[in-house]
């Protein structure tokens, strides 16, 4: 069976360069601040939504949740380290498994964006009319046209600002603090302990607790765009990330579940009735705090609200951009506009579903509610298993390190020396197909993660570091488990929403497949993200491809005719570029961005495809030692490049250089027997 095609190339923006802590790029406040003003809203129209499922346990079920999104949170932290060129969950995705699932997880990504432009704006304007009632009946109108506002503003390029979110969030945070303050000041301690005992005072069959755990988790939509934000984020991305979702933990626990607790229990009347429940926080505050604190939440709701708005067609139109630059999307979705220099295309459908499912629901935002499961869980599920993939494959690799080891470490008494170190990372590096310069490998796979692991556990230090390499890994299986359970308990006990995100999941990897068809009949097939090759390929071939020798098409060929059933490496040496700072929740990858690359690559698998051989592509930065990197850790036995490069052939060391004259030009053979 021929083998899926995949590519490998550099992580992005590399790990440790100047750049990455230049200006600009957002710390762990600011970290926080874009990611709570997007969780952060979900509780203003969560309570009302969650009590027509669950009633007066919708707290409960929230605070439930609340333990999953925490392991949640542990998972997103290595996902911005690991990937840092952004995507989310359409990069860990194709990585660790393969590019049509890493589609997969775009559309559920989108369908989650769609959702959340939709029900967040529709919002906002209903916390509006708290101030402003007159606008009550026109909701629906009014949200239409804020939302064709907002497309506007993108279309001019007026983008997202980490500063501006940091605002939001802050008097958000300070908003909800107010509210539970001003509750906690008129209850007494009996009266509280008796609002627990309403919540906690039932019993619960299997199904319900499922379907309450299920249905909780959209007051924690948002948590994905974290991922988002690598590119832009400074380093260690980890670390910084790690404090970021600290104190998004810290901050949604200490607001979410309890007033939701306290919107649910204290106004049932108001949780149960459809045209207050969608702005009941703002109902909850006037009630124990008075008009002023009612009005302030109601704006400051309703601003926070449509700048969650924003941020999901920012993160929308970005989703767009990168599935067609990975040729799964017309290529027409790229086009941006004279004037402006923004994608239009993009833009426009970013704005306009958001529009649609509105009109189509005719503003009914409990019915967006249920709506909502599929896309944020099916994502959630995705970049978890995609995590759980890489961390196995590492220890894979840490094991069969540990075995080369072992030699050495018998003979040291069981230590590692400095020695044994550098050998350690040389063969991790070996395993994982990276370079001293990454510690990140292009597949997310962590070096210093594999040394770690393989050292023997001769110290106490190396048992709890190798305890919590296996806690951190069973915790994470876990995770996926109960996220994945969620999702599917949704499936069925909401199928409004397994029918509408389906739907769309279902149109958007038709238009995938059809455009992937389209390419072939066109020459070219797309060979998606970089992703890596694991071990060696003794006997392969290695082409090596660049954008000026001319001779691209005859390496191709004569690589795949030298082949004899063996794997083919195709290595494309990319053209070194002048790096700008990324946007946020843009996806930075050279070699989607890359088009002569993405073309050789195309025609390469076109034609082994045919020849019925296993491939790898690899995309690398033309540099010092750039092929001679590929090289050892592959270790072909031929080597086809264009003749003519007395530098590269002496980057190799082969044992002999054989011609060959082709229609095309001459081409090199650099044989090699290991």
């Amino acid at each position: 069976m021929a083998q899926e095609s995949v590519t490998h190339g550099s992580a992005g923006l590399s790990q440790g360069g100047e750049h990455e802590h230049g200006k600009g790029r957002l710390g762990p406040i600011l970290c926080w601040a874009v990611v709570f003003a997007d969780i952060g809203t979900s509780v203003y129209y969560t309570p009302g939504i969650l009590y027509l499922t669950v009633g007066s346990l919708a707290g409960f079920f929230v605070f439930l949740t609340m333990t999953v999104f925490v392991l949640l949170t542990l998972k997103y932290a290595e996902v911005t380290q690991r990937f840092p060129q952004g995507g989310g969950v359409v990069t860990v995705a194709a990585q660790a498994m393969n590019h049509w699932i890493g589609a997969l997880g775009g559309m559920f990504i989108l369908v989650d964006y769609f959702l959340t432009a939709s029900i967040s704006c529709l919002s906002g304007m209903l916390y509006l009319s708290v101030v402003i009632p007159a606008i009550g009946p026109f909701a629906l109108w009014i949200t239409i046209g804020v939302l064709v506002l907002l497309g506007l503003l993108n279309w001019v390029g007026i983008s997202e600002s980490a500063k501006v979110s940091l605002i939001g969030a802050v008097i958000a945070f300070l908003s909800d603090l107010l509210i539970l303050f001003t509750v906690f000041s008129h209850l007494s301690l009996t009266q509280f302990f008796h609002i627990f005992g309403q919540m906690f005072g039932h019993g619960l069959s299997f199904q319900e607790l499922l379907v309450g755990f299920a249905g909780s988790f959209l007051a924690f939509s948002g948590l994905e765009s974290i991922s988002q934000l690598s590119p832009v984020m400074k380093t260690p991305r980890k670390k910084v990330a790690g404090i970021a979702l600290f104190l998004v933990v810290l901050t949604i626990g200490v607001t979410s579940p309890l007033l939701t607790i306290f919107s649910t229990i204290l106004l049932p009347e108001a949780a149960r009735d459809p045209n207050q429940n969608s702005y009941i926080i703002s109902s909850l505050a006037g009630i124990w705090g008075g008009k002023a604190l009612q009005i302030e939440v109601a704006i400051s709701a309703s601003a926070l609200l449509v700048f969650a708005s924003n941020t999901a067609i920012i993160g929308s139109y970005h989703v767009f951009m990168a599935l067609s630059r990975m040729e799964f999307f017309p290529s027409v979705i790229l086009r941006r506009n004279k004037l402006r220099d923004t994608p239009h295309f993009s833009i426009m459908l970013a704005t306009g579903i958001p529009i649609a499912i509105l009109i189509a629901v005719n503003g009914r935002i409990d019915i967006l509610g249920d709506m909502y499961a599929f896309g944020l869980l099916g994502a959630f599920s995705l970049t978890c298993l995609g995590l759980d993939i890489v961390r196995w494959r590492e220890r894979r690799t840490a094991r069969q390190v540990s075995r080369k080891l072992a030699p050495l470490t018998i003979a040291n008494n069981g230590h590692i020396d400095s020695a044994e170190q550098i050998q350690a990372e040389k063969l991790s590096e070996e395993f994982t197909h990276t370079s001293n310069n990454h510690a990140i490998s292009a597949n997310g796979m962590d070096v210093e993660a594999i040394v770690h692991m393989a050292e023997p556990a001769s110290t106490w230090r190396l048992r709890l570091n190798h305890f919590w390499h296996t806690l951190d890994f069973w915790l994470g299986i876990l995770t996926t488990v109960l996220v994945s359970l969620a999702w599917c308990t949704n499936l069925v006990a909401k199928p409004l929403a397994t029918l509408f995100g389906g739907t769309v999941a279902l149109l958007g990897m038709g238009i995938a497949l059809l455009n992937y068809r389209l390419s072939k009949k066109q020459g070219r097939a797309p060979v998606a993200v970089t992703t890596g090759v694991e071990g060696r390929l003794p006997g392969s071939v290695l082409a090596v491809l660049t954008a000026e020798n001319g001779r691209n098409d005859a390496i191709i060929r004569t690589a795949i005719d030298t082949a004899d059933g063996k794997p083919v490496v195709f290595l494309y040496l990319g053209e070194p570029r002048n790096e700008r700072r990324p946007r946020i929740f843009e996806v930075v990858d050279p070699y989607l961005d890359d088009l002569k690359a993405k073309e050789y690559f195309g025609k390469a698998e076109n034609q082994a495809q045919k020849a019925k051989i296993q491939r790898r592509f690899v995309y690398r930065t033309q540099g010092p030692n750039s092929i001679a990197r590929v090289w050892q850790i592959v270790r072909p036995r031929d080597t086809v490049l264009a003749a003519g490069g007395d530098s590269d052939i002496k980057e190799v060391y082969p044992d002999r250089v054989r011609y060959e004259i082709t229609s095309s030009g001459k081409v090199a053979h650099l044989l090699k027997t290991w």
